[in-house]
């Protein structure tokens, strides 16, 4: 039994890490660049011979020069102008120019103020629920600085029973301006639990119940695009045995922001 026990946890470990690596590829522009055309609508821009600020100008282009960036590394991004010189702009200077629509180039610079000002959030997490391991997967709005609101989906497989429950809920951040901020959460939806093939014929059966939970946490900017949560949630099941049903969950992970 404990053998199983410790199996399904290194399972539930090795699906989170999966969907982190697949957040990763997604959001990490060292992994996701694309060659694309901007127009420089300032009176210059200058093209080092390195990806940082110690290593000399070689060349400066115009206005209305079109480049063409090839390629990042953190926040410099080597181009080519249409005679062919290459050379490494800082990404404030790719903000001085526009795309073949006419739009203002605008990237994110992988900063906490980009952090402040993301507008979603996507992750999962792994943890305990009732003593089995759960792993649990986020989708968030940010609606303001301080209000996220959000679904979550999280499964839990016993010895005894399979737990699975969805909620939508409403995050409150007190300090979003902190690097290392707490949390607390609402929210309501439905749990399903699922007794072990063994157990029904003893009598219990499949049920479904509206849930209401509550929750503090901790999130941590990190870098780039990601950050770490740990939460611990208070559940109650609203059954219909003549009391409800309290349950607690502890979750670590990551998530990913845009």
């Amino acid at each position: 039994m404990l053998l199983r026990s410790i199996q399904k946890y290194f399972n539930f470990v090795k699906s989170g890490l999966g969907i982190w690596l697949t957040l990763l590829f997604i959001t990490n522009p060292a992994l996701a660049d694309e060659i694309v055309q901007v127009q420089i609508t300032q009176p210059y821009i200058e093209l080092h011979s390195g990806p940082a600020g110690g290593f000399p100008v070689i060349h400066v282009a115009a206005k209305k020069e079109w480049i063409t960036v090839l390629k990042r590394r953190t926040n410099w991004f080597k181009v080519e102008t249409n005679k062919g010189v290459q050379g490494w702009v800082k990404q404030e200077a790719l903000h001085l120019t526009q795309s073949s629509t006419g739009e203002a180039v605008k990237l994110a610079d992988g900063s906490f103020e980009s952090f402040a000002q993301r507008d979603f959030e996507f992750g999962a997490l792994g943890g305990s629920f009732e003593g089995v391991p759960s792993m649990t997967v986020f989708a968030d709005w940010v609606a303001t600085a301080n209000l996220i609101a959000g679904i979550s989906v999280t499964q839990a497989l016993g010895n005894l029973s399979e737990n699975q429950f969805f909620l939508v809920r409403v995050q409150h951040t007190a300090f979003p301006e902190w690097r290392l901020s707490p949390y607390v959460t609402l929210g309501a939806g439905k749990i399903r639990t699922k007794p072990r093939a063994n157990l029904v014929q003893s009598g219990d059966e499949t049920r479904t119940s509206d849930l209401l939970a509550a929750g503090l946490g901790l999130r941590y900017y990190i870098a780039q695009n990601f950050m770490l949560k740990l939460e611990y949630q208070h559940l109650q099941a609203l059954t219909d045995r003549d009391e409800n049903e309290d349950l607690e969950q502890w979750k670590l992970g990551f998530a990913v922001f845009f």
